[in-house]
């Protein structure tokens, strides 16, 4: 699976556009790990470079910065690719439970 598609990634706000804003900044994509806890809230995007920010939900909730190269070369535990929600609707994240 691709985790974002040409027309997804023109839909997502690009870097810094939510700055200050923090869990009530619109989350546009879900990624998530299916064989392990992991999940990330992509609110904004580099779609030259794949550099994200969003909520990081692992062994903590955090905002922060992550790679999407690296999100697609990872697997989990039983060797499984992270995945995108494709029914998830933009919302902001205060809602991203």
């Amino acid at each position: 699976m691709k985790l974002i598609t040409k027309d997804l990634s023109k839909k997502i706000p690009p870097l810094y556009s939510q700055d200050g804003e923090g869990e009530d900044a619109t989350a546009y994509v879900k990624l998530f790990t299916p064989d392990s806890s992991w999940t990330w809230y992509i609110t904004e995007m580099d779609p030259e470079t794949g550099e994200c920010f969003g909520l990081v939900d692992g062994h903590e909730r955090e905002l922060g910065y992550f790679s999407l190269p690296e999100l697609e070369s990872i697997k989990g535990p039983l060797g499984l690719p992270i995945e995108r929600d494709r029914f998830f609707e933009p919302t902001p994240l205060f809602n991203c439970r």
